[in-house]
């Protein structure tokens, strides 16, 4: 495994722990967040194996699998996965949306 995909892998898999973390004091918010981080480096990961070369410093989930060969291997559920996480990343952050991302989140969601 090449440094820079175990770089990708080893960051997911620390942002698991904290998501985890998040989910069981119900900070779902933050925990959803951090679920994108996870599918992201993950998506990374792949990019890096598959072109030998650091992945662009982008964050949409579908454009990653597209760039990582996957987009045509993935099902509905889950492009509908990346389309939900999404907004996470970017609109979690902003105040005028943040409580209305907030709300929409629930433990089993």
């Amino acid at each position: 495994m090449s440094d820079k995909v175990k770089y990708w892998l080893d960051t997911a898999d620390e942002d698991l722990t904290v998501a985890k973390y998040l989910l069981t004091g119900k900070k779902y918010l933050h925990a959803g967040f951090f679920m994108h981080l996870i599918v992201e480096k993950t998506l990374k990961a792949v990019v890096a194996r598959v072109t030998s070369e650091m992945p662009p410093k982008i964050h949409d989930l579908a454009i990653l699998a597209e760039r990582a060969g996957l987009k045509d291997d993935l099902t509905d559920v889950q492009l509908q996965l990346f389309k939900a996480l999404n907004p996470l990343q970017i609109e979690a952050r902003y105040p005028e949306y943040k409580e209305r991302m907030a709300a929409t989140l629930t433990h089993k969601k």
